[in-house]
């Protein structure tokens, strides 16, 4: 399913991926999310009941931090994908779309330097290959196609049939380590940036960007009465709790970071290695 705004640096667009998931419109998905978020702060920060110092652009920079930590630290901010992208013959360097993350395998659909040339073997896509390999009774059976996968795999080894890749994740460009003599469809494994509203309303990440932004504001105003003790009033004067909210915000901001040690934001916690 081709998209018409994917495009290769250079090329007509010959990426083909899930891109109705985010085909929508972002922008006012992105405000609506993003406003209610920055309400619910506000609210926790007592706006309404008192006067607070902070201007718009202080709690979209609070909502930008929480949103770059989150893309730093957690998993649950990128996606799996596979992408199908056309690859010219004679062109080693392409510009993939901004949302990819990580590129971590390219696969060859045929053995050798083309899809001209080379036979491809996949039973699980015809109906008399299931047949074959799925009844247990009779010749073959899955033990047959292991060895036939590892024998792909050995070929693919041995004739350099496997596309070897340079990933850049700050231009995104995928540079080829082989000269395509013919066009090829390559599938690609990649790792996408889940959008800005999706992470703002995920289940276990919404709460934790509350958290982290209202934190962060608190910063902000500690800094800005910390800078005056006192204030004078017509009682005498009024001290202001700058020193307190500082440190009310960092101790916030610490517990938020071993939250996401403890994968409180639906990573995948680590796993056992062997060896």
């Amino acid at each position: 399913m081709s998209n018409p705004s994917r495009h290769i640096h250079g090329q007509p667009p010959h990426i083909y991926g899930h891109a109705e998931h985010h085909a929508h419109d972002p922008n006012q998905s992105r405000h609506k999310v993003r406003n209610e978020l920055i309400r619910q702060v506000r609210l926790m920060l007592g706006d309404g009941m008192i006067d607070i110092e902070l201007d718009p652009d202080h709690y979209d920079l609070s909502v930008d931090l929480a949103l770059s930590r989150i893309r730093q630290r957690s998993e649950n901010a990128v996606e799996e994908d596979f992408y199908a992208i056309q690859f010219k013959a004679d062109q080693d360097e392409y510009t993939l779309p901004g949302e990819i993350r990580e590129v971590t395998k390219l696969y060859n659909r045929s053995y050798g330097y083309g899809s001209h040339s080379g036979v491809d073997f996949d039973p699980f896509a015809m109906a008399h290959s299931n047949t074959y390999f799925m009844k247990s009774n009779s010749v073959g059976g899955l033990a047959t196609y292991d060895f036939v996968a590892q024998f792909r795999e050995t070929v693919a080894r041995l004739a350099a049939t496997d596309i070897g890749f340079i990933w850049n994740p700050s231009t995104h460009k995928i540079k080829l380590l082989r000269r395509l003599h013919h066009e090829e469809l390559l599938l690609a494994h990649v790792y996408l940036d889940r959008p800005d509203d999706e992470l703002l309303t995920d289940v276990y990440l919404k709460s934790w960007a509350r958290d982290y932004a209202l934190a962060q504001c608190k910063k902000m105003i500690g800094e800005a009465r910390s800078k005056f003790s006192t204030l004078p009033g017509a009682q005498g004067g009024v001290s202001l709790n700058g020193n307190e909210m500082k440190t009310e915000g960092q101790m916030d901001l610490d517990k938020l970071e071993e939250d996401l040690k403890n994968y409180v934001d639906g990573s995948a916690p680590l796993g056992f290695i062997i060896g």
